[in-house]
């Protein structure tokens, strides 16, 4: 008889964007890395084995623009923001395995150009003189019909230049039937659909080539010169979009094969290669990106998640628009669980949430200190009014009469899977907020306090009902503790804590404590 084998669980390997660094994070970046850390901490969960990378965009126009306005030398202007962004992570307890700062990491710069010189190679590149309307915000060329009715880009509210310039291009036209198969056929998920429709239509309009290259007189030499044209740094974007592969070892050097193993097993060799980006990226990362990977054959990612924004008085949250809410600052004042719940629970699927402390606050006082809180916190105090803190056991061969409890215990991992496939937090939540709705109206509808009265009346049947419903609730609450733990994974912890689970001895339960003491 051979030995079986487990089959190995598939690869996940999720990155979000990286933002420019000309000023301090925002609610939006935090958003962004929450939704992408909760994918990562359920992957995990799961047992598949998972990879997280974020970073920084560093080699921006925007950013030297930025570094000339507060009259600093730009790399130390840029070293100083990008720490501002790895602030994040303990703030908002992100489970980042890499962070690349594309103007310092030495993994960087040689995984550009070996992806130009791929693309080069195919015949993709032109250079040619081109006049058009800038926005220095969304670093991109305009068409005049892509602008609003006053001119101005849909995302910045400044006005684009006219810039004249001379820059290498990219036959993206070529490969505009390639990106349509490959997101036709599903090869390439854009989620949520109507974020995909959306592309399909960019496309049906017609590609044009796109400039993908600055003159290094513009931006003071800051980027990444061109392989063979000193005169003229890397596309910022262009730049950008590679930090997924360069991340993982693509470009090294081929006399170091373990330094390329990152990439092949997370890329080249993996299962799910998942994006998580806003709204207004999508093209850059669903169409320019897509062609630069086809363009020098290498693998696409398998799945893109585009979120809407968080807005604050209707209005997109932005530094250029002075409607930032730092992030760092909400977690001093509210706590990092109340901040990723309300990302949870608040941002729909499709379309943008408003932002107000207000909600922050009702939120986490609503469903976290009233609905888990107190289900937790009365569960223990039960078991350890009845019976000592020690967990009753339940017979092995006993028969469960389903109810709504356990219906909602035995959905919920099957239900917060299938959310977080398309990056549906507020769905996957709703799935554990059942548990802890159907388990308060199982306190109330048993009444344990009930039952223990005609325990000690010398009712045997009681005393075996109330093991089971005491029983029951802490199962119950094991289960929530475990899948909150995504999305609220320091209030999670506290929860297990309390809720024990010995792996030898009596079964105990700790003593009760406010998990999600009250905001409002």
């Amino acid at each position: 008889m051979t030995a079986q084998t487990t089959p190995a669980l598939p690869t996940f390997y999720v990155t979000t964007a990286i933002p420019y660094v000309n000023g301090d994070p925002h609610l939006g970046h935090a958003l962004e890395l929450v939704q992408a850390d909760v994918l990562a901490r359920h992957a995990r969960l799961r047992g598949r084995p998972t990879r997280f990378l974020t970073g920084t965009d560093d080699h921006a126009l925007k950013n030297v623009t930025a570094a000339r306005a507060a009259g600093r030398e730009v790399g130390r202007f840029v070293a100083e923001h990008v720490e501002d962004f790895r602030a994040l992570r303990p703030a908002l307890s992100l489970s980042t395995d890499d962070f690349l700062s594309t103007s310092t990491d030495p993994r960087h710069r040689p995984g550009v150009e070996a992806l130009w010189r791929r693309c080069a190679d195919a015949g993709d590149f032109y250079r040619r003189s081109y006049e058009g309307l800038y926005c220095t915000g969304c670093e991109q060329f305009y068409s005049p019909d892509e602008l609003d009715a006053s001119g101005r880009c849909p995302e910045h509210l400044p006005l684009p230049e006219r810039v004249v310039e001379e820059n290498w291009f990219f036959r993206l036209s070529r490969h505009a039937d390639a990106i349509r198969d490959a997101i036709v056929s599903g090869r390439v998920r854009i989620n949520p659909a109507a974020k995909r429709n959306e592309v399909l239509a960019f496309l049906d309009a017609g590609l044009e080539d796109f400039s993908v290259s600055r003159p290094t007189s513009r931006s003071d030499g800051w980027g990444v010169p061109v392989p063979g044209d000193p005169s003229q740094v890397v596309y910022v974007w262009w730049d950008a979009l590679t930090n997924y592969v360069t991340a993982l070892g693509y470009g090294a050097d081929p006399a170091d094969p373990a330094a390329a193993d990152d990439y092949r097993t997370w890329w080249a060799g993996g299962d799910e290669r998942v994006h998580v980006i806003g709204k207004g990226i999508t093209r850059f990362h669903a169409v320019y990106w897509l062609a630069l990977l086809l363009s020098a054959g290498v693998p696409l990612p398998t799945t893109i998640h585009v979120h809407d924004y968080v807005t604050a008085g209707g209005a997109k949250l932005a530094k250029s628009a002075g409607t930032a809410v730092h992030p760092v600052g909400l977690v001093d004042v509210y706590g990092t669980d109340a901040l990723r719940w309300w990302f949870a629970r608040e941002v729909p699927l499709l379309g943008d949430a408003e932002f107000t402390t207000e909600r922050l606050v009702a939120r986490h006082d609503d469903e976290l200190a009233h609905g888990v809180g107190n289900l937790v916190n009365r569960t223990l105090t039960l078991v350890h009014r009845f019976r000592d803190g020690v967990v009753p056991t339940l017979p092995h061969d006993r028969t469960t009469v389903p109810d709504e409890l356990s219906a909602a215990v035995g959905q919920v991992g099957t239900d917060v899977d299938a959310a977080l496939a398309d990056a549906d937090l507020r769905a996957a939540t709703g799935a554990v907020r059942r548990i802890v709705d159907a388990a308060n109206r199982y306190v109330d509808a048993e009444k344990p306090w009930v039952l223990a009265a005609r325990e000690r009346a010398g009712d045997a049947g009681a005393a075996v009902l109330l093991d089971q419903v005491l029983a029951r609730l802490v199962q119950a609450c094991r289960v929530v503790a475990v899948e909150l733990s995504p999305f609220v994974p320091d209030g999670a912890a506290r929860l297990r804590e309390q809720l024990g689970a010995q792996a030898d001895g009596p079964d105990r339960v700790g003593t009760p404590v406010p998990v999600f003491p009250r905001l409002g």
